[in-house]
């Protein structure tokens, strides 16, 4: 048996079925589509416009200031907190940044309100910024637990480097 067709049929393709399983698939992914919270911890701190006349709000606490300064090889040079130099050692700081925030309170307990502000030297390595972050903002302690001491770090604007 032969299946005989005639030339001239057309197969027409109907779209409003397809129309509707497209619509379908859309409206399935954007049910099942779901909405994670950003990886990490950001605590940025965006810089407040003033909207009139007035004087910006002094209540704010003044960030403690924690100078870098970079050697000619980009080492770390010289550590300096509130004008008060360290040398090199990071562990100095964190000892004086412990005594800064003890005589208030104990550390860990508050630290929202304390902010330090880091001064870097552009030739400065970026492993010794992170040294000094790890420093100012907690440490574990022997029985492995961990002590925050200041949570909101920034940084000052950037110094032109030293040869320009």
């Amino acid at each position: 048996m032969k299946i005989r067709s005639k030339s001239n049929d057309k197969v027409e393709l109907l779209m409003t079925p397809m129309i509707d399983i497209v619509f379908q698939l859309l409206v399935f992914f954007i049910m099942s589509f779901k909405i994670v919270a950003q990886e990490g911890d950001f605590n940025v701190k965006m810089p407040l416009g003033f909207s009139g006349p007035g004087q910006p709000d002094l209540s704010a606490p003044v960030p403690l200031k924690v100078r870098l300064v970079a050697g000619p090889d980009g080492s770390i040079a010289n550590i300096m907190f509130n004008d008060q130099s360290f040398g090199t050692e990071f562990e100095a700081l964190r000892n004086r940044v412990i005594s800064f925030l003890t005589p208030d309170r104990t550390p860990g307990s508050g630290s929202d309100n304390t902010e330090i502000e880091l001064d870097c030297d552009y030739d400065l390595h970026y492993e010794e910024v992170i040294k000094a972050i790890t420093a100012v903002s907690g440490y574990v302690k022997d029985n492995n637990e961990i002590e925050r001491l200041v949570e909101r770090i920034k940084f000052s604007p950037p110094r032109p480097p030293r040869g320009g």
